[in-house]
């Protein structure tokens, strides 16, 4: 299926020669290389910078974490020994995974966190399969399925049966389906018992767990680290490598990415994420997710569409938040379908990020107006179906605002922005005021930090700004670095 038919360039005056002054957007009449200059703005108070002290702190938690998903697997033996999470920057409030957002709780940069990231840990990997990957979706909407533990060994049935549906059949035999649900139940109890023992037992340098909470089948936990505050969603999933043959059909058409980068990158498995459909079952049914792939995709697109992109999803975050029909997901479709359908030189050129914005306030209007935003791996799957008309024509006329006054929104944003970036300088500010304990004071002697890894991981974090991370682990060994950005090690 070609890409969906969605609305052509931002119209614009001025477009004729300079002898008609300034270019001007058709509906607004705000001038383009205004727009351009406040999404600029945007972007530098929104890409913060971090000094060593701060790249320290984040790699202090990073081994927080994943000393804590060490133990979580010590505790029964539940998850794989030698796992490969995927570790994503930005929290899921933020849309870098497809889940649904009315379950979650509000938190705010600056008010309740400086940093937040996705953590997706497989609790079942099946990889041994290079053969397109079928699912049992008879029971579930386009893009769900169930999960049957029959396509895994007796052992890893008996481990997991306590987090199954259970469904015994005429002929005698047995199904048990993997419950999201349940297997969100015992994460957080098992999170939750692993961080009660470590915090019995406080270490120096050790980050204080300021809040541990479960928001649906996400566990988010919200980390101190000197004066430092980081959000963790952590993710249950079910890890696949290779394509599932309901997405085969998305690889025989024409992509912006082809020739930038193999299919194979794209490929190379997807991921079963607890989320249902809108009249799914919430105990039996998975969302099919490709954040994998996603990674591969965001090396494709433009730093100024991809600024464009962080503007406006700043801006529907706060417009579109009640009811919560649209997510931060959606606006990355609608992104990756701009990609496809529009030439590679126009999405390259760097002063036209005013111009993406206002294509993309104009898709997701598209959108909402005739409930269809197809998802991009699975063209059949329509993400607003289930929009009610009344919900879909009041979030489309609040978009008729901003696309009024794109210019006013982009200030609004602005402020909100510095406002965040007050309050996280104003919070380290006391932190060290009273002396809060950062990793770097507290870890005396022989127990300093190599000052050379922290410089590593502030290269790694500028030099990277926006990318995915993925993390290899053996939980019986967090001391070695085990960072991969792309195709690198670190």
């Amino acid at each position: 299926m070609a890409a969906p038919a969605l609305s052509g360039r931002a119209g614009s005056a001025g477009s004729l020669g300079n002898s008609v002054g300034p270019e001007l957007d058709f509906r607004s009449a705000a001038r383009m290389e205004d727009l351009n200059r406040l999404i600029q703005e945007f972007s530098k108070h929104d890409q913060r910078e971090y000094d060593d002290q701060r790249a320290l702190e984040i790699h202090t938690a990073k081994d927080f974490i994943f000393s804590m998903l060490g133990m979580v697997q010590k505790l029964d033996q539940k998850l794989p020994v030698a796992n490969e999470y995927l570790l994503l920057s930005g929290g899921v409030r933020e849309g870098v995974v497809d889940m649904d957002l009315d379950e979650l709780s509000v938190y705010a940069r600056g008010t309740d966190y400086d940093m937040d990231f996705t953590l997706l840990v497989p609790a079942l990997k099946l990889h041994d399969r290079n053969q397109p990957v079928t699912l049992d979706m008879r029971h579930s909407a386009l893009g769900h399925s169930w999960l049957s533990l029959r396509l895994f060994d007796e052992g890893t049935i008996n481990k997991w049966k306590d987090c199954c549906t259970i469904v015994d059949h005429i002929n005698g035999t047995t199904n048990y389906f993997f419950s999201p649900t349940l297997v969100a139940d015992w994460f957080y109890q098992s999170i939750s018992l692993v961080l009660l023992e470590v915090q019995k037992k406080p270490q120096r340098g050790m980050p204080r767990v300021e809040k541990v909470e479960r928001n649906g089948t996400i566990i988010s936990v919200i980390l101190g680290v000197g004066s430092s505050r980081m959000l963790y969603d952590i993710v249950p999933v079910v890890s696949f490598k290779g394509w599932p043959a309901v997405a085969q059909s998305w690889l025989m058409e024409n992509h912006f990415w082809d020739g930038k980068i193999t299919e194979e990158e794209v490929i190379s498995g997807f991921y079963l994420v607890p989320a249902c459909s809108y009249k799914g079952r919430k105990e039996n049914e998975w969302r099919l997710s490709f954040a994998r792939s996603e990674v591969q995709l965001k090396k494709c697109i433009s730093s100024s569409l991809m600024q464009a992109y962080q503007a406006c999803k700043a801006i529907i975050i706060k417009l579109l938040s009640r009811p919560k029909a649209i997510s931060p997901y959606h606006l990355r479709s609608i992104m990756l379908w701009a990609c496809d359908r529009l030439p590679a030189n126009y999405l390259a050129q760097d002063d036209f990020s005013a111009h993406f914005l206002l294509g993309l306030i104009d898709d997701l209007q598209h959108c909402l107006v005739n409930k269809m935003c197809p998802n991009y791996f699975i063209p059949q799957c329509n993400m607003l179906e289930h929009l009610s008309d009344e919900t879909a024509m009041l979030h489309a006329r609040k978009l008729s605002s901003v696309r009024s006054d794109p210019a006013e929104h982009l200030r609004t944003t602005i402020e909100h922005a510095k406002a965040a970036n007050r309050l996280t300088v104003e919070l380290q500010w006391r932190g060290s005021a009273n002396n809060l304990p950062s990793p770097q004071s507290d870890a005396g002697g022989e127990n300093q930090p190599d000052d050379r890894l922290a410089k590593k991981l502030q290269q790694l974090v500028t030099e990277n700004p926006g990318k995915s991370i993925s993390v290899f682990i053996n939980p019986d060994d967090v001391t070695r670095p085990h960072f991969r950005i792309d195709d690198k090690f670190f």
